[in-house]
């Protein structure tokens, strides 16, 4: 017997338009969209409707498993933590984020992201998770050990995303010494004469690994159609670069000439939504806002702080004249589900996921009343 479930008077969040009326549900999807008032079903009393929120970069859960320095929670326990708080923040497909390629200073150990890995998928066979986890692989292709890492997903249906980073010094993010030396030496509390090692040393590896693992992970890529990002491209002949590899997701670019050029190819430009609801960088690089205002910022990811990826599009249309609701919210939707060939979600129309999201909202941070995914409500 079909399932049927019914939303009424409410605002529906569609791709270029809001509609006022309601939805129909069955079987987990949607069934119909009407327009005009209604009095069956759930009364929405004109609470927003959105898509589900698709998430393609978060460093969330690495929070809650390393919480400070040296310590690992509980895998279980930190992703069903982290798990809680994405659904609740309007979240219901994520790209859980692993970091490949470490060494002594940083990092973690051969293997350990691979149980991580086995742990997400346990707890999604166990019934513990509300949102579709999926994988998101950070490539720190300077590393000496990165292929070793990666080779351990290479049977993982579950990566739809990775994404290729230089964090050495000189580097992207890290073209000035500034950032670097309050990231690597203040924090650290490294001597002038450790901290020049420690950044030869970094150099070394990056002109040594860089240009070769990157080649070698963005075929792999190829063969399996894994999607592939470019992290912190900061001039032209790193978008050049990124076209080669086949790039399709552009995050966080460090640079007006690099997002221009990226967005130009057909790259999905990403840059932070807590960017965005602080109004700049946290690292000093450029705002995401004026991306926006230039129109080249395609996805909004909730990097380290998940409601911002619900609170930003609202800040948007707010704020930003060319940027309507609609647009803003295929900025968490559509757009990201499409730049990673989610097309079964991520839009309000018929004969797709009925993964949806009430939104109480009449001015500020905008609260998340109600979540369902694939029709069952999950928050």
């Amino acid at each position: 017997m079909s399932k049927e479930t019914v939303f009424s008077n409410a605002r529906i969040v569609l791709e270029d338009d809001i509609l006022s009326g309601s939805i129909l549900i069955r079987d987990g999807t949607i069934a119909d969209i009407s327009g005009g008032n209604s009095v069956a079903g759930e009364d929405f009393e004109g609470d927003y409707v959105i898509p589900g929120l698709v998430e393609l970069h978060t460093d969330h859960l690495e929070g809650h498993y390393q919480p400070r320095p040296g310590i690992r929670w509980n895998k279980t326990a930190a992703i069903q933590a982290h798990d809680a708080q994405i659904v609740t923040s309007g979240i219901t497909t994520v790209f859980d984020c692993l970091r490949m390629g470490a060494d002594e200073d940083g990092g973690f150990e051969h293997g350990e992201m691979r149980e991580m890995a086995d742990a997400i998928q346990s707890a999604e066979t166990e019934g513990r998770l509300r949102a579709e986890h999926l994988l998101h692989l950070r490539c720190e292709v300077s590393a000496d050990n990165v292929l070793e890492h990666f080779a351990d997903f290479e049977n993982d249906r579950h990566v739809r995303l990775v994404s290729l980073m230089d964090h050495a010094p000189g580097q992207r993010q890290f073209q000035t010494m500034d950032q670097y030396i309050f990231y690597y030496q203040k924090k650290r509390g490294l001597s002038d004469e450790a901290f020049g090692r420690f950044v030869a040393k970094r150099q070394a590896e990056s002109a040594r690994n860089s240009t070769p693992h990157r080649n070698a992970i963005a075929k792999v890529c190829a063969e399996r159609g894994i999607t592939v990002a470019s992290h912190d491209d900061a001039t032209l002949s790193h978008v050049d670069e990124a076209i080669d590899n086949g790039v399709r997701l552009a995050e966080f670019p460090t640079s007006f000439d690099a997002a221009r050029a990226s967005h130009g190819h057909g790259m999905s430009v990403l840059m932070g939504a807590p960017n965005i609801v602080r109004g700049k960088s946290h690292s000093g690089n450029i705002a995401a806002r004026d991306l926006a205002e230039m129109g080249v910022l395609d996805v909004l990811s909730s990097d380290y702080v998940p409601l911002s990826l619900l609170h930003a599009p609202f800040i948007l249309a707010d704020e930003v004249e060319s940027i309507s609701l609609p647009k803003a919210i295929a900025m968490v939707t559509s757009t990201p589900a499409r730049t990673v060939s989610l097309d079964d979600r991520g839009r309000i129309a018929t004969g797709l996921r009925a993964d949806l999201v009430r939104v109480h909202r009449s001015h500020g941070v905008p609260v998340t009343r109600s979540v369902w995914r694939q029709g069952r409500r999950v928050a």
